[in-house]
């Protein structure tokens, strides 16, 4: 008798150990819902809207708005601008520029930024990076002053230079009318547009051919949808609606982020539909982040 049951449990536990190899039912359904691919993002390669681009000076010190147009100008001219723009954009390799510490006893131009913003802002560890970046460098040295970079918010950019925390703002600023309010704009130096971000899987845009038509698709969302975007940015003009910028909005949600990359991976977390941000920090985003996917 107890060697039946012996043999009975040697059976039952022989059984388990099988179904435990070879995987029961409930096994292949568990790994098919963790096996697939993690999402990826993609751009609708459409411009939404055409912007320019230009830096925030303090309105106190036109001798800087001045020199600061000449400056452009010249790396406009002499070709300077389109090598530092090929560092992000081509086969360049972008360079490290470092911040001196804040001290009112030096010679400083201190610049305001929102280093959350590739490719023209950001930062690998202690040292910035970024078209803007490299501009500013340029601009220092061109003016014989020691560089002191100030990142914060990008909401807060304007506010510190018309609070006089700052002489410049260079943070990838779109020209418009209320951020006059706060600085005197320099002559543009970059032609920017808004783009649209969606999952990789997502084929609603796939046929749109102008921006038209990616707006007219856009305008059918619902309340009950999501559409993330960087505080402060054209891209919250865009979709809450302004006049000063003649969008007329959208019925979907805003929502802000600190910055765009944080936007797109909740956009892949599931917990928002689509993302807007500036065609050239798009690019770099999806790329990036699709890379770790």
């Amino acid at each position: 008798m107890k060697m039946k049951k012996l043999t009975s449990v040697l059976l039952v536990a022989a059984c388990a150990l099988s179904l435990v190899a070879c995987g029961g039912s409930g096994d292949k359904k568990d790994s098919s819902k963790g096996g697939s691919s993690s999402k990826t993002a993609k751009v609708i390669d459409i411009d939404l809207t055409n912007e320019e681009y230009a830096f925030g000076v303090d309105k106190t010190q036109p001798e800087l708005l001045e020199k600061t147009n000449a400056f452009i100008e010249k790396i406009k001219g002499d070709g300077t601008l389109d090598k530092i723009c090929d560092k992000y954009f081509g086969s360049g390799e972008p360079e490290a520029v470092e911040s001196a510490k804040l001290d009112s006893s030096k010679d400083q131009l201190v610049v305001a930024t929102n280093a959350a913003f590739e490719p023209f802002e950001y930062t690998k560890g202690d040292s910035y990076y970024g078209i803007d970046m490299e501009i500013a460098k340029l601009l220092a040295d061109e003016l014989g002053k020691e560089l002191v970079i100030e990142n914060m918010d990008f909401d807060a950019v304007c506010l510190s230079v018309s609070q006089q925390k700052c002489d410049i703002a260079m943070a990838g600023l779109t020209i418009n009318e209320e951020r006059e309010e706060y600085v005197t704009f320099t002559d543009s130096y970059y032609s920017a547009s808004q783009r649209l971000i969606v999952p990789s899987d997502n084929t609603t845009f796939d046929d749109c051919k102008s921006a038209d038509d990616v707006a007219a698709l856009l305008a059918k969302t619902e309340k009950s949808d999501k559409i993330g975007v960087q505080a402060g940015t054209t891209g919250q003009y865009y979709v809450e609606g302004s006049e000063d910028w003649d969008f007329p909005g959208l019925p979907a949600e805003c929502v802000t982020y600190k910055s765009g990359s944080l936007a797109v991976q909740d956009m892949l977390n599931g917990n928002i539909t689509y993302v807007i941000i500036d065609a050239a920090p798009a690019s770099a985003i999806t790329q990036s982040i699709n890379e770790l996917q």
